[in-house]
């Protein structure tokens, strides 16, 4: 991804968040909720992968499938 100023803004933006509320606002603010469960589902299955979890036993875990992870 390049750097840009509307990059640049939103993670400015996402610095300045106070608390775990501020963060519920301001995603639903400007995701959808399927937004908001894809990027969950996948930092989920990131954190798997580092804990060395294998691909069926996450697909298992999140609901997606190995060639997505």
């Amino acid at each position: 991804m390049n750097h840009s100023p509307s990059a640049d803004r939103l993670f400015q933006a996402i610095l300045s968040l106070k608390n775990v509320d501020e963060c519920y606002d301001f995603f639903e603010d400007i995701c959808t909720i399927t937004e908001i469960r894809d990027m969950i589902q996948r930092l989920d299955t990131a954190f798997l992968i580092d804990e060395g979890i294998s691909y069926q036993k996450i697909s298992d875990r999140i609901g997606v499938s190995t060639a997505t992870i």
